[in-house]
């Protein structure tokens, strides 16, 4: 499992490197915890957003502030 700390610190990274993207940087990098890194150019902005949508999700997921919508069965 990972620490809400480090998901953070990963979210950090990332909101920086979408950023540097859309300020003009061609290509910007993002370690991906102990797996190396990610290297992110400006056409892929979208798998950026994704990435850090994931991050948002897990983050208040682990802080509990997640929850299903009730499931309504109609016949």
């Amino acid at each position: 499992m990972t620490d809400v700390a480090i998901l953070q610190s990963r979210l950090t990274e990332a909101e920086d490197a979408y950023h540097l993207l859309m300020t003009g940087a061609k290509e910007v990098s993002v370690n991906i915890g102990g797996y190396g890194a990610v290297t992110y150019q400006s056409t892929d902005t979208a798998k950026l957003e994704k990435y850090i949508a994931h991050l948002k999700f897990d983050i208040q997921r682990k802080q509990g502030g997640v929850r299903r919508k009730p499931i309504y069965v109609e016949f």
